[in-house]
């Protein structure tokens, strides 16, 4: 199994078609931003050029605000790692039938598009979707699927979409549910949105996670990376580990009831720590590497250069 990055194999030499030639059960994943073909695939892009060109970057922003990228979690790695993983796990399958490898053509404009089919597949769906951004269910436009900011700066996201969980929504910010317009009248919303953000602009995020964490109201604080990792709910499922260093990170996800993962303590390697390490085991000499290095097709970090 081998992963392509930014034709770097090909420059090597060590393209699909020689490497299937020597192993036909090899699968050779090729992870790029526009795939391998088309009028982009040679084309320089990040995160943010896959999304636009993927049509999600055009859902995501507020109302009369410019679309923006949510860092860049969607199309590098949930549109590219995570369904080229995917492509490597159903290639996996497939060999175990046929005894034969193939090459994946993993593009992150078309992972993401593939991620959103929701979105496609939902675009007529009544009340669900406003041509204009912004005024949706699902994008900001409600007030009850909303963040707030709190007395303390900081802030909780409302997620009361269902009735009953509005029910406990409202009561929880002491509100009479009789008073109030319907739910779902979208001619409200702007209002309802300013009588919410008055409210919870009353108290503190420890006051309020007080209030609903023990409903259904769909009430959820909303964490700083440190506080993610100190929350008790988190702590009590051990979802982040911390390493040698001090330094905390997610534990590896899903969980598998026999054969959970095992993380490693250790701190993540440097770019290129073990390149020379590594490339020495598999029976590259010295100047083969030194080689490589010089055409700038490995990187080396010499930390006892550093010390």
């Amino acid at each position: 199994m081998l992963i392509e990055f930014i034709c770097v194999m090909e420059r090597l030499g060590l393209g699909p078609e020689v490497l299937l030639q020597e192993n036909p059960r090899l699968i050779y994943a090729r992870l790029t931003g526009f795939g391998q073909t088309g009028k982009y695939a040679k084309s320089a892009g990040h995160d943010i050029n896959y999304l636009a060109l993927s049509g999600v970057l055009s859902k995501l922003g507020r109302k009369n605000e410019n679309p923006y990228a949510p860092v860049n979690l969607l199309a590098d790695f949930a549109g590219g790692g995570v369904v080229c993983a995917l492509g490597i796990v159903i290639a996996l399958f497939e060999r175990a039938r046929s005894g034969r490898g193939q090459v994946i053509d993993a593009s992150m404009v078309e992972g993401v598009a593939y991620l959103s089919s929701f979105l496609w597949k939902s675009q007529k769906l009544l009340g669900l979707w406003s041509e204009t951004r912004g005024e949706s269910l699902l994008d900001s436009g409600a007030p009850f699927y909303e963040t707030y900011r709190t007395s303390d700066g900081k802030f909780m996201a409302v997620g009361a979409i269902e009735p009953l969980f509005y029910k406990q929504f409202i009561k929880g910010l002491g509100l009479n549910s009789d008073e109030l317009p319907a739910q779902m009248s979208v001619s409200d919303w702007p209002e309802m949105k300013k009588k919410f953000a008055s409210i919870f602009a009353q108290k503190t995020q420890a006051e309020w996670c007080s209030i609903f964490d023990s409903t259904d109201a769909c009430v959820i604080p909303v964490l700083s990376l440190d506080d993610a990792a100190s929350h008790q709910h988190n702590k009590e499922r051990s979802s982040f580990i911390k390493n040698d260093q001090g330094e905390m990170s997610p534990r590896p996800a899903p969980v598998l009831s026999r054969t959970p993962a095992v993380p490693s303590r250790k701190r993540d390697p440097f770019i290129g720590e073990h390149t020379e390490e590594i490339l020495l085991e598999y029976g590259f000499t010295k100047q083969e590497i030194a080689k490589l290095h010089s055409d700038k097709a490995i990187e080396f970090k010499n930390l006892k250069a550093n010390l």
